[in-house]
């Protein structure tokens, strides 16, 4: 076995000064929906999913499996985040061999623009190279998301390649434990 599958899950809750990071529960599977339904979260990923869909698809306890994390703010959940490793059959076409995990995040519209991102992104980062101090890990985002961009910087993802795919350009960044201070 090697990353992620040597990671004893679920981990204990990751408290923030704002946030807790946490396993995922059936309390949470009305805010999934949202997320998935939205066309404002929908936008660099593909569009909105339809809700009557999301409402058969969707199971009792969403999202719950080893690298997903709940994003809490005073008790509610307010998005998600993942460090998942690219398997054989999600590589990149640009990266096909490359096996490092991958961060991905989702927050509903209402909790975008005050920082909770970053926090839950630095967060889950810390927890990672905590478990696994050697791995890097990869972000993809369209260039077009500024948003995204932006986070990716300030999180210290540096630039790999840029590429066409789905229609618009995508970057993609890496992170490493090792070439990051305190």
């Amino acid at each position: 076995m090697t990353g992620l599958e040597r990671v004893a899950w679920p981990p204990a809750p990751i408290e923030t000064e704002r946030l807790v990071l946490r396993e995922s529960e059936a309390r949470d599977r009305a805010a999934f929906i949202e997320l998935y339904a939205s066309p404002e979260v929908g936008t660099y990923l593909g569009g909105p999913r339809p809700r009557d869909e999301l409402e058969r698809a969707v199971p009792e306890i969403p999202g719950r499996r080893p690298g997903l994390f709940v994003i809490e703010h005073d008790g509610t959940m307010i998005g998600m985040i993942e460090l998942n490793r690219r398997d054989a059959e999600h590589r990149s076409q640009v990266r096909p061999d490359a096996g490092e995990a991958e961060l991905g995040y989702l927050l509903l519209p209402d909790a975008w623009g005050r920082g909770f991102a970053a926090e839950a992104c630095a967060a889950a980062l810390g927890w990672f190279a905590d478990a696994l101090p050697d791995e890097p890990v990869v972000l993809y985002t369209q260039a077009a998301n500024d948003r995204s961009m932006r986070l990716a910087a300030k999180l210290g993802f540096t630039e790999v390649l840029r590429f066409e795919e789905w229609g618009a350009e995508q970057w993609m960044g890496i992170w490493s434990p090792a070439t990051q201070s305190g």
